[in-house]
């Protein structure tokens, strides 16, 4: 393999590895807060368990998430260097905003969450997990932006001199209509994830009679969480596919595998054969679909990957404008696919808790421990398909990935780099999941307040 194929499996890797924890710590933060807020104002301790138990495992995520992150940033220099220096000027300005505000907001406000449970007021405690969601989702939206802008570069110029790309509005940046729509997407995606975490853990402890009067709020809580946030998900996925159609006609082609032109245009469920251009042997279609997907017209033109090819040799000069078909193809359906199976779980179990007041079934907590991968991996093939369908370009219509890569690395250094974060990133996985498992394990109990001073028996000293 070329140094070119393996920096970009190694920040494939890396990438997916490091976002299995973003949507949760997004997610959780804000599910967290909402549970303070309901014992803040009730003061059921119900609600006081729900807000530990949970917020234990959003510390142990966020943990874990922010060592992977790091990484990410090394790769910039060690195998993207050529990519770094054209976008430095630009990536400098929301990367410094993630670091400085948004990541300095969430990480000093979680601490005083932690140690400050006895004290600091209850107001002003709950308070602190609020900044530390609204921190989180401020994080996510700096780095999106940076992301947006390689997916739809406004507001910059080229400098004639050194050919690198100059920022000339961080507002234009900001306000990408493209990191608007990913930040919306992500946002309800990581609700979701968020959601399918609330009924595993909470099936899991009630189908062994544990805790039942904490988790069977906390399952209804995330049933519905995963309904309504599964449906948020999909209307800004739709919103997303219309501005593609704009921005990246040919990832929108590749993702329907539609090589001619068409108008009206159908949406196949699933193909066989004719993803790289040859005869399709079978196919499920729903006639008009992609139209509406693409135009919000049942009768629209969905422009076809070859028409588009012709076009961009004609812009940006000779050069194969393809991304890898298949991969674009179906990571698009299964990340749709997988979505829609989590929230229509969250629509069966709340129709099952209205009619028994909690699924006494076996198969439903089974289901349950289930459908929590789902988001997971619909958030892994989103950004594959995200990443993949922009290709030849890192940079959309301005810097190819094969001439980010660094011109001094070796495919031996990639390598070793490659199989030393691999091996680390093992260790981080199985080290998360044995702390969280062990938590959920042992549920939310009763706390035993510690006793007074008047209570403590007398011991000896010197």
């Amino acid at each position: 393999m070329s140094v070119l194929d393996l920096a970009r499996w190694q920040f494939a890797i890396t990438t997916v590895y490091h976002f299995i924890f973003v949507p949760l710590t997004i997610g959780l933060s804000l599910v967290v807060a909402c549970m303070q807020t309901a014992w803040f104002r009730t003061r059921n301790d119900v609600y006081l368990r729900m807000t530990k138990f949970f917020g234990k495992l959003f510390l142990i995520n966020m943990a874990v998430g922010v060592v992977t992150g790091i990484v990410q940033e090394f790769q910039f220099g060690m195998n993207w260097s050529q990519y770094s220096r054209f976008v430095g000027n630009i990536f400098g300005a929301p990367l410094a905003m993630e670091a400085l505000l948004a990541f300095f907001l969430e990480s000093t406000f979680i601490g005083l969450w932690v140690f400050g449970w006895d004290k600091l007021s209850p107001r002003l405690h709950l308070a602190t997990i609020w900044l530390t969601a609204i921190g989180t989702s401020l994080s996510a939206y700096f780095i999106l932006a940076a992301n947006s802008w390689m997916q739809h570069p406004v507001g910059y110029r080229i400098d004639p001199v050194t050919h690198r790309a100059v920022l000339t509005s961080i507002w234009a940046v900001l306000t990408n209509s493209t990191a608007i729509n990913a930040w919306t997407h992500v946002f309800f995606a990581a609700l979701l994830t968020a959601a399918v975490v609330m009924i595993g853990a909470s099936a899991w402890n009630l189908a062994r009679g544990k805790f039942t009067d904490v988790f069977r709020k906390s399952l209804r809580a995330g049933l519905a969480l995963a309904l309504g946030a599964g449906l948020a998900v999909a209307i800004t996925g739709d919103l997303q596919a219309r501005l593609m159609d704009s921005q990246q006609p040919m990832k929108m082609a590749a993702a329907e595998a539609l090589y001619n032109t068409a108008s009206p245009a159908p949406f196949s469920l699933i193909t066989i054969g004719a993803l790289n251009g040859d005869k399709e042997i079978w196919s499920v279609k729903v006639p008009y679909l992609l139209s509406l997907i693409a135009t919000m017209d049942p009768n629209g033109t969905v422009q076809g990957i070859n028409n588009v090819e012709k076009a961009y040799v004609k812009k940006y000069g000779p050069g194969d404008y393809k991304p890898y078909v298949p991969v674009v193809y179906w990571s698009f359906r299964l990340m749709v696919g997988l979505g829609l199976l989590a929230a229509l779980f969250g629509a069966i179990g709340l129709w099952l808790t209205r009619r028994r007041q909690i699924p006494r079934s076996r198969w439903f907590y089974r289901a349950a421990l289930g459908v929590v991968v789902l988001p997971y991996l619909a958030s892994a093939l989103g950004w594959i398909f995200t990443e993949m369908g922009r290709q030849p370009w890192t940079v959309f219509g301005v810097l190819t990935t094969s001439a980010s890569v660094s011109n001094g690395v070796t495919s031996s250094s990639v390598i070793i780099s490659m199989t030393a974060f691999t091996l680390v990133y093992a260790v981080l996985a199985a080290i998360a999941i044995r702390l969280a498992f062990a938590h959920i394990r042992n549920g939310a109990p009763e706390e035993v307040p510690a006793p007074s001073d008047s209570e403590r028996p007398p011991v000896f000293s010197y």
